[in-house]
């Protein structure tokens, strides 16, 4: 029995804490996967998963052997990529996670594209705009914006995003436009519940980055969301430039503070720094760093 299929069969298994969704994604019986898993366990002589009627779940020497095995795999992959020279027909599963908005909007277009340039990949899209553990979840590559927190993951620049103050002219009609960015304390605004300092909006005033304190009544995780109540004329709002780009143009919301705009935050690629990573996620981080419609301004840094 080939030991490449015992330790895909364990991985399988254990990301999915399913013998039935493992057996489906090998395209095997549940009772062979089974098989492979007990006869893996055997060769080693340590039990790796722990077994019920209703549950899967890794034991202490199984989540050691899940983390020791998986780039190996990987690495296998790729070896057989190489031989194969599928450099220019790449195959397999790319498991992706990006914020909700920035994926449908921005990212799912330019994947569209890639998809179409390699018919063999098959790409795996978790939407979300909660912060996922990328290790734990399996992820290959996640696309981020903003402050890159995790120092344990690898990075790759794709561009820059501007965050942009803005709210409807019915709003600004009705209370009154602030003339300066520190007038925003005495207006209602939406709070981004993903930010760690969610009453703190920072602006370029002078040379210098000043922190305004803001308040209001509603807090969002979702930056399109907020983008829809500015657009009710609820309250103003400070959203990433890809959410409020056609409501600007049409003019169902106004900028402001254009002048005051602090650096962009970073859009980047993140993945885990100690899995080896393929052939496929490498060429999907490179078309998506040389796409200039991924970023709102057009900054491309691939170079």
């Amino acid at each position: 029995m080939d030991k490449i299929d015992r330790m895909r069969a364990f991985v399988l298994v254990a990301k999915n804490a399913s013998f039935t969704v493992a057996a489906q994604r090998m395209g095997r019986s549940a009772r062979l996967v089974s098989k492979y898993v007990a006869d893996l366990e055997n060769a080693l002589g340590v039990q790796l998963l722990n077994r019920t009627t209703r549950s899967v779940a890794l034991t202490e020497a199984g989540a050691t052997y899940l983390a020791l095995c998986e780039p190996l795999l990987d690495g296998f992959d790729e070896l057989e990529e190489r031989v194969r020279n599928e450099q220019a027909s790449l195959r397999g599963v790319i498991h992706i996670s990006a914020p909700t908005g920035f994926g449908t909007i921005r990212l799912a277009p330019s994947l569209a594209r890639f998809a179409a340039k390699h018919p063999n990949v098959e790409l795996d899209l978790k939407f979300s705009d909660r912060r996922v553990s990328i290790v734990e979840e399996g992820i290959d590559l996640a696309i981020r914006i903003g402050p890159m927190r995790d120092s344990s993951l690898k990075m790759r620049q794709l561009g820059r995003m501007p965050l942009v103050v803005c709210a409807s002219p019915a709003y600004l009609e009705r209370v009154g436009r602030p003339d300066h960015p520190r007038a925003l304390a005495t207006h209602e605004c939406i709070l981004d519940g993903n930010m760690t300092e969610p009453t703190v909006w920072r602006f370029d005033i002078d040379g210098q980055e000043e922190a305004v304190q803001v308040n209001g009544r509603f807090r969002m995780s979702a930056p399109a969301g907020s983008a829809r109540i500015a657009a009710a004329g609820a309250a103003i709002a400070r959203c990433p430039a890809y959410t409020v780009a056609d409501a600007l143009q049409s003019g169902k919301l106004v900028e402001l503070f254009a002048e005051h705009r602090v650096t962009p935050y970073v859009v980047a690629a993140l993945f885990p720094q100690n899995r080896h990573m393929t052939t496929r996620v490498r060429a999907l981080i490179d078309h998506l760093a040389a796409d200039p419609s991924l970023c709102t301004d057009g900054t491309d840094l691939s170079t």
